[in-house]
């Protein structure tokens, strides 16, 4: 809660303040970024992340601001069903909200031809 002078605000009180995010690349950078805390919530699969990736847990948050990487974190989702299907439980967002991320991104980033089932 937030305090003002006369009364306390509640959070669904201020919600309205908050910026919405239109940009459909930013909400697949959000939901990219959200894949990449699920990821390195487990040790064995962030493990297994980091060598297929190449990249080393000291250099992790600062690949994290780069697109390209989000992009291959997005894929490292969603190339196996019970990775993306955890993932999207988690996040509460379906399954196709992941894909769609995926490829939102891929085309921003020249990446248009990309396809996957989704469960």
């Amino acid at each position: 809660m937030i305090q003002s002078r006369h009364r306390k605000l509640t959070e669904r009180q201020i919600a309205p303040l908050k910026k919405p995010v239109h940009n459909p690349r930013e909400v697949a950078e959000i939901v990219a970024i959200q894949a990449l805390s699920f990821v390195a919530s487990e040790p064995e699969r962030l493990g297994l992340f980091l060598a297929e990736t190449g990249v080393g847990p000291e250099t992790l948050r600062n690949a994290a601001s780069d697109p390209n990487f989000l992009l291959s974190v997005l894929d490292f989702v969603l190339r196996d069903d019970d990775t993306v299907k955890a993932f999207a439980k988690a996040s509460e967002l379906h399954p196709t909200n992941v894909a769609a991320a995926r490829q939102v991104l891929g085309e921003a980033l020249g990446d248009p031809n990309w396809e996957r089932d989704v469960p």
